[in-house]
């Protein structure tokens, strides 16, 4: 058999262990019992165990070397698929199977214990286990570093984001660290000077929340025959190929978290759903890095259905599920409420001009930790004062602080810069598909989603990862990526400009 086809049949095999421990993974998060955590840990171990040696095994080397001696023969995808393999094979056979196994141990259990510690508030509880994630993920970082060329965290971000640097992140940070604090106190200021919006009245039944939030998936385009909704501590899309999970946390008292939460996660899963068929268990059939499918969540969410056209759609949903009465429930005052600019402390709460700082925190702690920087020991002080700096409040416990995310504790660092350059990309493509396609704004006052939903499919979803981050961005919106965009629609939604 051609080397090539080979290694399509490898490849095939490991997507499909990567998908059994996707189900699992999903599992623990939504159904699991806690007694079950410890052999959990050891299956997810070792199902990432096996996947790492199909993948790092002598005979997968030899056989990429063989079927790049012969690319000329190959057509684009399976250039492309060629491409990500020998990416992925990089990656992972710089990493010894000892340290995979032990780094996925250690990352279920801090998992478990975070849920417990960020229950109680209690960050002394999950150090210890946090201190050895991080420790593992050091040395992973620094095992791919020496063969990438590259810094650890440059390697692990490389992990989530394919080519993706600090060289490219820093500067477009840098503007946003220049920018943000005037923009957020301009916005504030005029919203100040408006009448205040009315919040909508209480309680909101956790059952008609789940009822609108099947609705809104529908709309937006979700394929209830291949994937479901369930509930979670942290919302997340996870699941396995052709079987798409995605997760929400619902309150009583507030009904918009969970709604917008389960937004975001459905651009998650169209993209999922999205990719092209014929590649769905090779590399190329992918999702192009986390940028992009941060990209596609912010587009939906942000981007669509906190516009005042999407407001005009969901409003009688909401008096309807709700039993709502009166101004409150207007359209008007609906997008004015998920328009509302004001610092918190929960950055999956955050409105869409002060998120970025969330972002900007996280990666500065972060990247301090993976270089040795910040101990373990010193993480909620310094989350602290970057709360004060950034977003000037303080943080009254662990559980609102450095305990809210499940990323640190799940061993994912590197992943937090996405959500911000995500947030970048959707701006891009949003602006891209409204010059493309001029009636998407009384689409989404319509709740119809087909038009742009296509446009995703054949610019985004379908590509798969034929193409580079910013190959893929240049084809789709005509420049790679940069902030202009984002911060052209948060001065036109926020300010009027424009």
């Amino acid at each position: 058999m051609h080397p090539y086809r080979t290694l399509a049949t490898r490849f095939a095999r490991i997507g499909a262990v990567e998908d059994a421990a996707g189900i699992l993974g999903w599992d623990a998060q939504t159904l699991m019992p806690d007694g079950a955590a410890d052999g959990r840990a050891e299956q997810l171990a070792q199902l990432r165990v096996i996947a790492h040696e199909i993948l790092t095994a002598a005979e997968t080397g030899d056989l990429i070397a063989r079927a790049s001696d012969d690319e000329a023969a190959l057509g684009e995808w399976e250039r492309a698929n060629l491409r990500e393999m020998r990416r992925a094979y990089l990656h992972a056979s710089a990493v010894p199977a000892d340290l995979v196994a032990a780094s996925s141990k250690a990352s279920s259990r801090s998992e478990m214990v975070w849920r417990e510690a960020r229950a109680a508030s209690d960050f002394a509880m999950l150090a210890p286990h946090l201190a050895e994630t991080l420790r593992l993920q050091r040395e992973v970082g620094e095992a791919k570093g020496a063969a990438l060329g590259l810094d650890p965290y440059d390697a692990l971000l490389d992990g989530y984001d394919p080519g993706m640097r600090r060289a490219t992140i820093d500067p477009l940070f840098a503007e946003l660290r220049a920018t943000l604090p005037g923009l957020i106190a301009t916005v504030r200021d005029r919203q100040a000077a408006m009448p205040a919006p009315i919040p909508l009245p209480g309680p909101f039944p956790v059952e008609a929340q789940k009822e609108l939030g099947l609705t809104l998936m529908r709309a937006v385009g979700f394929d209830f025959e291949r994937g479901r909704l369930d509930v979670s501590l942290h919302p997340f899309c996870g699941g396995a190929t052709d079987d798409v999970r995605i997760t929400t946390r619902y309150e009583e008292a507030d009904a918009s978290r969970a709604l917008m939460g389960v937004l975001h996660e459905t651009g998650h899963a169209i993209y999922e759903q999205g990719r092209p068929a014929a590649w769905l268990r090779q590399p190329v059939g992918y999702a192009r890095g986390m940028s992009l499918h941060e990209s596609q969540s912010l587009l939906i969410e942000m981007q669509a259905c906190r516009s005042a056209e999407f407001c005009a759609y969901l409003a009688p949903l909401l008096r309807e599920a709700f039993g709502g009465e009166g101004r409150a429930w207007d359209a008007d005052n609906l997008h004015r409420l998920y328009t509302r600019v004001e610092p918190g402390l929960i950055r999956v709460d955050a409105d869409e001009v002060t998120y970025p700082a969330h972002i900007l925190l996280r990666y500065d702690l972060e990247s301090a930790m993976i270089a040795g920087d910040l101990a373990v020991a010193d993480l909620p002080g310094a989350f602290d004062r970057g709360m004060r700096d950034l977003l000037g409040l303080a943080v009254p416990s662990d559980r609102v602080g450095c305990l809210q995310d499940i990323h640190w504790p799940g061993g994912s660092f590197g992943y937090f810069p996405t959500y911000t350059l995500g947030a970048m990309a959707a701006a891009q493509l949003f602006r891209a598909a409204r010059e493309t396609l001029p009636g998407i704004s009384t689409d989404l006052a319509a709740g119809d989603f087909t038009a742009l939903r296509g446009w995703l499919r054949e610019s985004v979803h379908g590509r798969g990862s034929l193409l580079e981050t910013d190959e893929l961005l240049v084809v789709a919106t005509g420049k790679p990526l940069g902030a202009a965009d984002y911060m052209r629609h948060l001065r036109h939604r926020y300010l009027g400009e424009g």
